[in-house]
């Protein structure tokens, strides 16, 4: 490919196609313009800075080596493919990452051939891969799946599962450990290199192939020392032999930013007929900026930044985080209460529990990637008469749901579940809303659901929570800042099962569950401006209904609508099911529920979600509207 030496080389590649049309010697270069094009774009957008910057010289040298798309590349999570995005044909839309209407920040299959599986959660990219190599198999057509996992996502154990089924796959599969914070076995230079290359090569891989089939004829006694002096060189060698004896043949580890010691190796690996293959790469997040490199846990996600300094733009002030005030609040509470401890799976400052913590390390515990073992493992404190909470986001807490039945509802053990990230969380988009929890939760037995209308309301359930021993108790909060009310210097334990009148009227009754409170009070104001009397109630509670109070709006207004930040079979669902099962509708009554629309939304600003979902004070004044309207109407035609 020629082109004038000023070109920047990034200019001449639109597709992974152009780009292996590229002199392997200018590789390096088409890597530095590769990095400096997504701390640009990111610094205009946010979004996951260090990772990507981590892997730009790998994913050059996949795309380069590999044949995507027909070989199919699955990145673990997706936080790391921005330089993925910009290679395969979205450079021009690289500036609407996370916007509405915009890229994803993780891959997805409607953006994209090139992304031919979605990621946001963990741990998800061997096993998929696995299912598009044996596929491939099975009609015997060419293509490999290449896996890139990090090591944090290795600690979940959905990895190892995938790994334990690989063999079936044979070379088809090539899972690609990208190691940016753990290195299992660092690389020592050129010799590291060498060996990563000796290993790789075609005629090492068989005669290690030749030699296990040999062994395995040998008498049992002779087999097992071949595999044990084996499995003793390697391991001192290479740090290999976990991944050998799942199965995998392994190789590195090797510099992940060093292009001529990566593609010869990739090269052997693609060339292998022996498999599944590992290859350990080592590599640093934030390579190649400062400020990232510096600081990586404080540029995994950014917001928007001075690309000079690396000064994130945040706006100073303002009511605080939610998760800050349920960190701060348990670390207050557990100064007097030593049975309270904290969970968290791989996500302390996203928690708070980074705040707990600090105050409380040794009962403070960061289970890695492993949701299921976080809520089993509380269950098994709760059992011995600890006080724990698990700090999950809503999203994340799916992954666990058989452990939040089995090991805790079931056996109706005191686990306390703070649920992050309820409702429509924004730029993250569908993957990470918390949209299912109350339906998830409020239909199991033994199990109470409250949801916090702000951040005053959080510390209250907190309390309520810490205080409840006679089952699992969860209470649910939005990502972001609180709406501004005072925090209250004393916590009051919540009556439970009981919720609360904020507003008196006699016509419409708004039973609000969670943050819409406020959009709840927005509407009674515009309610009121029409002649209609509203009650505004926050519910408190999924579960258990307060059913009083339910009963005697329902006896005393002619509408009832009820709110909330979830998906169908929630708050409505369990309120019309009371009121059906009591004939409290018999009456003429008008019931409507407002939840989240029966589809997943794309990423947008959260207030542009909550107008598309229809659960902002106009669409609940047009809802009492319509209500009244089919009631005039149904009273007219009776008379009539």
């Amino acid at each position: 490919m020629s082109q004038r030496p000023d070109t920047p080389l990034l200019d001449t590649v639109a597709t992974p196609q152009d780009l292996r049309q590229i002199d392997r010697s200018r590789l390096r270069q088409l890597s530095d313009e590769l990095r400096t094009e997504m701390i640009d774009a990111v610094g205009s957008t946010g979004g996951h800075l260090g990772s990507g910057l981590g892997v730009v010289e790998l994913t050059v040298a996949i795309h380069y080596v590999f044949n995507t798309p027909d070989d199919k590349l699955i990145w673990d999570v997706g936080h790391q493919a921005y330089p993925h995005k910009i290679l395969t044909g979205r450079r021009d839309r690289i500036r609407t990452l996370r916007q509405g209407g915009g890229l994803s920040g993780f891959t997805k299959r409607s953006e994209s051939e090139y992304d031919p599986f979605g990621a946001a959660h963990s741990s998800t990219s061997i096993s998929a891969g696995l299912g598009f190599a044996v596929a491939n198999k099975l009609n015997d057509r060419p293509g490999k799946a290449i896996a890139v996992i990090g090591d944090g996502a290795m600690s979940a154990g959905m990895a190892y599962e995938a790994m334990n089924n690989a063999e079936q796959a044979g070379n088809r599969l090539i899972v690609i450990l990208n190691d940016n914070d753990m290195s299992i076995a660092p690389p020592v230079g050129g010799l590291s290199a060498y060996l990563a290359r000796m290993v790789s090569s075609s005629e090492y891989l068989g005669l290690r192939s030749l030699a296990s089939r040999i062994s395995k004829k040998l008498s049992r006694r002779v087999h097992s020392g071949l595999e044990k002096a084996e499995e003793y060189t390697r391991g001192m060698v290479t740090g290999g032999t976990l991944f050998e004896e799942l199965g995998f043949y392994y190789v590195g580890p090797i510099d992940g930013h060093d292009l001529d010691h990566l593609i010869p190796v990739l090269e052997n690996v693609r060339d292998s007929e022996q498999g599944p293959i590992l290859v350990h790469v080592v590599t640093k997040k934030g390579k190649g900026y400062g400020p990232a490199e510096d600081s990586a846990d404080k540029y995994h996600g950014v917001a928007k930044f001075d690309v000079i300094t690396g000064e994130q733009k945040k706006s100073s002030g303002g009511p605080p985080n939610y998760q800050n005030v349920f960190g701060d609040t348990l670390a207050k509470l557990a100064e007097t209460d030593p049975r309270i401890c904290a969970i968290t799976a791989a996500m302390p400052s996203g928690t708070g529990v980074d705040r707990f913590a600090k105050a409380h390390p040794e009962r403070a515990f960061d289970v890695g990637i492993a949701e299921q073992h976080g809520v089993t493992f509380a269950a098994g404190l709760a059992a011995q008469g600890m006080r724990p909470f698990a700090a999950i986001y809503s999203t994340f807490l799916q992954r666990a749901y058989d452990q939040v039945v089995h090991d805790v509802a079931i056996q109706n053990l005191p686990v306390r579940f703070a649920i992050d990230r309820a409702g429509l969380v924004g730029a993250d988009g569908a993957t990470h809303a918390g949209s299912f929890d109350v339906t998830y939760l409020a239909s199991l037995p033994n199990f109470v659901v409250m949801a916090a209308a702000d951040e005053a309301e959080l510390v209250h359930m907190t309390y309520t929570a810490a205080e409840y021993d006679a089952g699992p108790i969860a209470f649910r909060y939005p990502r972001g800042a609180g709406v501004g009310v005072p925090l209250p210097e004393t916590p009051e334990r919540l009556e439970i099962g009981k919720g609360r009148i904020v507003r008196e009227g006699s016509k419409i009754a708004l039973l609000s569950l969670g943050t819409r409170l406020h959009e709840a009070l927005k509407a009674a104001d515009q309610l009121e401006a029409k002649g209609l009397s509203t009650t505004v109630a926050d519910m408190r509670f999924a579960k258990p209904l307060d059913t009083a109070l339910i009963e005697k709006l329902m006896r005393t207004h002619e509408v009832v609508v009820t709110i909330e930040e979830a998906a169908i079979g929630g708050l409505g669902a369990h309120v019309l099911t009371f009121a059906s099962d009591e004939g409290l509708t018999d009456a003429g009554l008008k019931v409507r529920t407002m939840r989240l629309p029966d589809m997943f939304q794309d990423h947008n600003d959260p207030a542009k979600q909550y107008d598309e979902a229809r659960l902002n004070a106009p669409h609940i004044v047009e809802t009492v509207l319509k209500a009244l309207r089919h009631n005039s109407a149904g009273v007219a035609e009776a008379r009539a």
